[in-house]
């Protein structure tokens, strides 16, 4: 771990046990590879069950009768539609309407939210908001998050909790106790399966996650996550949206609640509303590897688009990625991709790539 790192898991042994260097995501130490092969970590998610430490991502409670006003104005979602044991998935936007990022908000009820979010300008916007309202902002490293994720994911889980989880649908969340540790458990995850996260406290995540590997639950990388999250069409900020883009640019839109009352960035955004420079699209690339990111994507010449987000599947026998292209351009569109060891074809694709119609998340 490097000395510039601000912020630590208490699960850091386990990964430098697996493998990991502790590379930096958001300020802590990050597990991006093992030494086991994230393509048999990606097998793992899609045939049974993983889990990632989704620590680096930033908690923080929000408390107080003024708790949900200064969420509604902070995000894009109407959070009166998010009763107590809900969550909802939406961004949060800068005052020219760009995403300074995106964020999960929980209702925990009794006035207490919950706001997880990655690497963007959250924590300072929502203080922001705060100014002045009866509330409490709270930012915790101590709660950690642990995601497992797969088909197997309630079978193991149930097995060990309190409370029945297959009666959470689908971004729900309860207060239970697993392998008698007290959390809260979420039916979220990033990954395309029907998964649940876990927030634990530190003294405690640590048994949770060696009580999971021996109920065989695979760790796994940021790497195979990028595998699985591509391929659902997933988006990461700071790689597939900056606050240079809009929601309606990124395939977002159903984040905007556009008739609530006023939120940061309102007017702005929908005064950019059918004036998109970008779509965010699923292109199928003709190479045998995973190629860098990065690269032009070119048609009849000109420069049309550029590689955000690639992956190579092995599953699918695919290389893919997540790109930016000029609007416009259909799927069965051919491109040239030019990059500085690269030349070869893509084709834009429908996404996700990955069980097109989200079934498996949603059963």
């Amino acid at each position: 771990m490097t000395e510039e790192l601000s912020r630590r898991s208490a699960l850091a042994s386990r990964h430098t046990a697996l493998g990991s260097g502790l590379e930096d995501w958001n300020g802590m130490g990050t597990a991006w590879t093992y030494d086991t092969d994230p393509n048999d970590e990606h097998d793992a998610v899609r045939d049974r069950a993983g889990m990632f430490d989704m620590s680096p991502l930033k908690k923080v409670f929000v408390r107080g009768p003024d708790a949900r006003a200064v969420l509604d104005h902070l995000t894009t979602r109407d959070l009166k539609k998010v009763t107590p044991g809900k969550a909802a998935y939406l961004c949060v936007l800068t005052d020219q309407g760009g995403i300074a990022d995106d964020a999960i908000v929980s209702n925990n009820g009794g006035d207490e939210w919950m706001i997880v979010h990655g690497s963007g300008d959250t924590m300072a916007l929502l203080e922001a908001s705060a100014e002045g309202k009866d509330v409490e902002v709270q930012f915790t490293d101590d709660l950690h998050d642990l995601s497992v994720q797969g088909p197997a994911a309630l079978d193991i889980l149930n097995a060990h909790s309190d409370i029945n989880l297959g009666t959470l649908a689908y971004f729900e969340h309860a207060p239970a106790t697993l392998f008698g540790h007290a959390c809260r458990i979420s039916r979220t995850g990033y990954s395309g399966e029907r998964g649940y996260e876990i927030f634990a406290d530190g003294s405690v995540i640590t048994e949770i996650w060696d009580k999971l590997a021996a109920a065989g639950v695979m760790p796994c990388s940021f790497t195979a996550l990028d595998k699985v999250r591509i391929e659902a069409g997933l988006l990461f900020y700071g790689y597939d949206m900056t606050e240079d883009n809009t929601p309606w640019e990124v395939g977002l839109d159903f984040t905007i609640s556009t008739t609530k009352a006023d939120f940061r960035g309102k007017a702005a955004l929908m005064a950019a509303k059918g004036n998109e420079k970008v779509n965010n699209i699923s292109i199928d690339i003709d190479h045998p590897d995973l190629v860098e990111g990065g690269e032009t994507l070119m048609m009849d010449g000109e420069n049309v688009g550029v590689i955000n987000s690639p992956c190579y599947s092995r599953r699918m026998g695919k290389s893919l990625a997540l790109a930016h292209v000029q609007p416009g351009l259909p799927v069965g569109t051919c491109l040239s991709v030019a990059g500085d060891a690269l030349s070869t074809t893509a084709k834009i694709v429908a996404g996700p790539v990955y069980d097109p119609e989200k079934s498996r998340t949603r059963s």
